[in-house]
């Protein structure tokens, strides 16, 4: 698995460093899974080294049959 590294700063927060890197705070879960040796709840020490996962992103659909204003 592939992953950037994050430090924290202090008072860093799981939904925070989700939405930061990922835009949906709903991937808190995955970064925590990625990181079982930091705190799970409240805010984060600074610090702390991070690993986080890279995930893929949707593939592009072809625009080329839109009219240009779709494009």
């Amino acid at each position: 698995m592939s992953a950037l590294l994050h430090t924290t700063r202090e008072g860093e927060r799981w939904d925070a460093i989700a939405w930061h890197y990922y835009r949906d705070v709903r991937e808190m879960a995955r970064l925590i899974a990625a990181n079982p040796h930091a705190p799970r709840s409240g805010r984060l020490p600074s610090g702390l080294t991070l690993a986080i996962p890279l995930i893929g992103r949707p593939l592009a659909v072809s625009t080329a049959g839109l009219p240009p204003w779709k494009r």
